[in-house]
């Protein structure tokens, strides 16, 4: 019976080493509704990139969720419990693609949102009074927040890669109008202070719309500058896996088709 007991210990402590070891990598994907807009439906008028980068990874070897969601800034997708539900799954050997800023600007404590955050990267902080979780909230900068994800990211043993965020479909005398002074520039500033990938969406974009021409870039844009449909959003994705490709030492890389 003791040699029955043991066996069968011995058994599963061998199927929890192999469980493991066999851990299919995840690619996790958090950003607003520039990355998923709405529930991500292939059916739905205006689409975000992160909805297409699935089609251009191996998914025998990897996983690929899209966290993403609309209205939230870098601020509230961790208010509000969404990074938290990542983190309880993310693990060694996973990766995380980020972009946010894009609702960052917007007001700390208006009764609408409450969903912006500092300008900058410091460790400035202000306390206000949230109107919608109805408590007070110590607000840190944009890239107190964007750290916030890069850190927890790596305690993990997981891979985080920023992308600055896409540009609008806002024009000034034939260029494409960037946040090369803000929000592009900290996500930049924050990669490169952690040692994390950096995607510059921003620019890389911005390059490839004023290629398009404005007209054929408005067509990516089909109610306003800042949600993209499905053919833009496709197009956005393929310059992200473009760029992750080229990456020098992520390994992301290695489960792209």
């Amino acid at each position: 019976m003791k040699f029955i007991k043991l066996t069968c210990l011995f058994a599963a402590v061998l199927l929890l080493s192999f469980s493991f070891v066999q851990h299919k990598p995840v690619l996790y994907i958090i950003g607003d509704s520039t990355v998923k807009n709405g529930d991500g439906r292939p059916n739905s008028l205006l689409q975000g990139w992160g909805s297409y980068v699935d089609i251009f990874f191996d998914t025998n070897k990897i996983s690929v969720e899209n966290h993403a969601i609309g209205g939230r800034s870098s601020r509230t997708f961790i208010t509000e419990g969404r990074w938290d539900k990542v983190l309880a799954k993310l693990q060694k050997g996973d990766y995380v693609l980020m972009q946010f800023g894009h609702n960052d600007s917007s007001p700390l404590d208006d009764t609408a949102r409450a969903r912006g955050t500092l300008k900058g990267i410091g460790n400035d902080s202000t306390e206000i009074y949230n109107p919608i979780r109805k408590q007070k909230e110590l607000v840190h900068t944009y890239g107190w927040y964007m750290s916030k994800f890069i850190n927890d990211a790596k305690a993990r043993g997981a891979v985080p890669v920023i992308c600055s965020p896409i540009p609008r479909n806002d024009w000034k005398e034939g260029k494409v109008t960037r946040s090369n002074n803000s929000y592009a520039l900290w996500a930049k500033q924050v990669a490169e202070a952690s040692g994390a990938d950096f995607i510059d969406l921003n620019n890389l974009l911005g390059d490839e719309y004023e290629k398009l021409g404005k007209e054929k870039t408005s067509g990516f844009f089909p109610q306003e500058h800042t949600h993209t449909n499905k053919e833009g959003a496709l197009f956005n994705a393929g310059i992200v896996v473009q760029e992750i490709k080229i990456l020098k030492t992520c390994m992301l890389k290695k489960y792209l088709l």
